[in-house]
């Protein structure tokens, strides 16, 4: 039998498709009984923010290759039209799923004292109080937009809620004038047969849609007074069941509220942008006013809404999504968020103290001492924040310099920057301002960062930078020490809360010359260098990767079988793919944890049988990078801020990094060995690319339960033994 090519589309995943997977796995565990209400509401409203994200960029570049004629298909052998196609048929059934867990969440939330009321359930006294809440905080700001009869017309904001109204309006004189052909008649003059009329019925009441914006300022959920129970009407429900009050002397004849989303996929031309914040300024502005390529809208509204608002935006019918339920489901969070109600929630699990950084009260001296192990969130990422806290008013500390993509508002990282820079250090920070949907945030921290007196950069022509690190350089005793720290998040002290990551700090001298040499990198100095330790994308970072596969085939022995474990959010770049397949055709044993998208398809006989894909949702994120190589007993493991995909190791600066501490590299490789022994909160991918629960065997392991446990006995242990003393364990130099 001939060998099969490794490149045959039936060993790779849609891309599309896999990410839908995800998104299904995500809706699961809204459906899961055994979560506390409000904790399957949370992954409920998750499942509407993804899909959102997903059409505005993967379904907008899908369409942009349809419109374009493009008919090239991709790895899984799918065209642009094919790919939409089941890109629809998918997500239709997602989001009519989706729409019934809500239904029956929000029911049972109702025996439990807080009650979102449907229209027809209003009592004639809640129907009063919201009609003179309407009339006193929403219509004054409300602003009707008559979309068929303003040319151009208004532009539909990408995400924001409407309500449609198709109203019947008596005829005025611009309608009389319109009828005659543009002259008002004058009573003197007689008719003037010769000339057209534009329409029909002149005279005669006229059908049109308004459309009224949903104010975003206003609570999405507007609260009804109650005694014993929360009471809750939905906000725009209640600007529909108020219209009339909105359009006087207007016969409303039909409701219904929609939602448009707008391709986001807007290209930035670097080089001919003069000014790059200006150019993303404006960018950002360019992406209010593209294409639509969804519209969201209440099941059983009026057919003629449909329509016309489907022909207004120039959509197909698989482009229009009929939602039985609630549009917008990002709103949810309001109720996720909402103060009290801890018994409809699952318990928290705050951060605590790094087990590396235990009965060290002096972070400069710790690290000098011994490297340092970050598990987010399980343990806190104050002392990254501290870390830079204190660089900023030590005399000492000479440099600082850091790489930014998503901070976040509010930013105790950029608040300690700008404070080191009006110290007198040396600041170098480099804000990404490509970073998708953070662009406006990224442009305002860098025009502070700058007005602070830091030297900002805004990355390398082309490329997103995507790695994480921080350099901090310190004069101790006459001698320069420098700082590091590396990680696979982003430094961003409210999602370190929810997304799981792994962070190192490090005084290495290599390593620390590695990440200097980098920040030249990016500062201009760009010839090609010599990496130590370090390996950078997208100039090797591919082939680092697939040289490190490729060697675990010649490495492996009877007594030492190979073995690659990796966990990653995404796997999809084809080139490492089929070094994965070579491995396994080898008989070295892969095994994955991928968060997201996998394109790798496991258990094809002759190619990838020895391949098993491993999937873990639960209350956080997994977005943690790690790499562990069994290399014939000479184990390696290695962190990174990048994934196995494409644009990771194409067309983003990202960061592969050695952990060589022994008891370090131990740690990273018993978290992997967890998340492959959890089987509660895991799925295991199948060949046909569906997945399924793994199957509860022997103990019951729940990985970010086990983490945080172990995180928790580590604080306990410690307090326990307070009185002993903690050795140095690097010698001085």
């Amino acid at each position: 039998m001939a060998k099969k090519s490794l490149k045959s589309p039936d060993l790779y995943i849609n891309r599309e498709l896999s990410w839908l997977e995800f998104n299904e796995r995500v809706l699961q565990e809204g459906l899961r009984e055994e979560l506390p209400l409000l904790e399957r509401l949370k992954f409920l409203a998750i499942v509407g923010s993804n899909l959102d994200e997903f059409f505005l960029v993967r379904v907008a570049a899908l369409m942009q290759q349809r419109s374009a004629g493009l008919t090239g298909r991709d790895p899984a052998g799918m065209t642009p039209e094919e790919q939409l196609a089941a890109v629809a048929e998918r997500t239709h059934r997602m989001v009519a799923e989706q729409a019934d867990c809500i239904r029956n969440v929000t029911a049972r939330l109702a025996e439990h004292g807080l009650r979102i009321f449907e229209p027809s359930e209003l009592s004639p006294e809640q129907q009063e109080f919201l009609r003179g809440y309407f009339c006193g905080e929403v219509l004054p700001v409300l602003t009707p937009l008559a979309i068929e009869r303003l040319n151009p017309c208004p532009l539909l904001a990408s995400l924001r809620l409407h309500v449609a109204a198709l109203v019947e309006t008596q005829p005025d004189e611009h309608t009389k004038k319109a009828a005659t052909g543009g002259r008002a008649q004058e009573p003197d003059q007689p008719d003037q047969p010769d000339q057209p009329d534009q329409t029909d019925q002149p005279d005669q009441p006229q059908e049109e849609i308004v459309v009224v914006p949903v104010p975003a300022h206003c609570a999405r959920f507007v609260t009804m007074p109650a005694e014993n129970e929360l009471q809750l009407a939905r906000l725009e429900d209640v600007i529909a069941d108020n219209l009339p009050a909105v359009f006087p002397g207007c016969k409303v004849l039909a409701v219904a509220a929609f939602r448009v989303s707008r391709d986001a996929d807007v290209s930035l031309m670097e080089d001919e942008a003069g000014d790059l914040l200006q150019a993303v300024e404006e960018a950002v502005l360019q992406r209010r006013r593209r294409v639509a390529m969804r519209l969201e809208l209440s099941a059983g509204a009026d057919p003629r809404l449909k329509q016309r608002l489907a022909e207004q935006l120039e959509l197909r019918e698989a482009d229009v999504y009929e939602i039985d339920g609630m549009l917008d489901t990002t709103a949810l969070w309001e109720i996720v968020n909402r103060p009290g109600l801890d018994e409809l929630k699952i318990v928290d699990w705050p951060p605590l103290l790094p087990q590396d950084l235990i009965g060290n009260d002096d972070l400069w001296d710790a690290i000098d001492d011994h490297d340092v192990l970050l598990m987010h969130p399980y343990e806190s990422f104050d002392p990254i924040v501290k870390l830079l806290e204190m660089a900023a008013d030590d005399p000492d500390v000479l440099a600082v310099k850091q790489t930014l993509y998503r901070t976040g508002g509010d930013s105790p990282i950029v608040g300690a920057l700008q404070r080191a820079a009006e110290n007198g250090k040396e600041v170098t920070v480099l804000v990404e301002l490509k970073a998708r949907f953070d662009e406006a945030q990224n442009v305002y921290w860098a025009r502070a960062l700058e007005d602070a007196g830091c030297h900002v950069i805004y990355g390398i022509a082309g490329l997103k930078t995507h790695a994480k690190a921080l350099l901090i350089v310190r004069r101790e005793s006459g001698r320069i020490r420098r700082y590091v720290h590396l990680g696979t998040g982003n430094y961003n002290d409210r999602t370190a809360r929810l997304y799981s990551d792994v962070g190192l700090l490090t005084c290495d001298g290599d390593l620390a010359g590695d990440v200097a040499a980098f920040f030249n990198l990016l500062t201009g100095y760009s010839e090609t260098v010599g990496w130590s330790k370090l390996s950078i994308a997208p100039t090797g970072l591919r082939q680092r990767f697939i040289d490190l596969i490729d060697r675990e085939i010649q490495s492996a022995t009877s007594d030492e079988p190979g073995l690659i474990v990796a966990k990653v959010n995404s796997l999809e770049d084809p080139e490492v793919i089929r070094a994965l397949y070579r491995a396994a055709q080898a008989g070295v044993k892969v095994r994955l944890n991928v968060r997201g998208i996998c394109c790798l398809r496991p258990g094809v006989k002759g190619v990838s049988k020895k391949i098993e894909v491993r999937s873990i949702i639960d209350r956080y994120l997994e977005h943690a990078r790690i790499f562990h190589f069994r290399n014939g007993g000479h184990e390696e493991v290695y962190l990174s801020s990048a994934d196995w995909m494409r644009r990771n190791l194409s067309r983003r600066l990202e960061i592969l990094f050695p952990v060589t501490d022994v008891n370090l590299r131990r740690r990273l490789i018993e978290t992997l060995e967890t998340c492959f022994a959890d089987n509660v909160q895991a799925h295991e991918l199948q060949s046909d690319g569906s997945y399924t629960p793994v199957e509860r065997k022997g103990k019951r392991v729940r990985a970010q339960e086990k983490f945080y446990k172990a995180a928790v006995n580590a604080v306990r242990t410690a307090e326990q033994t307070a009185t002993q003393f903690r050795p140095l364990t690097r010698p001085k130099e």
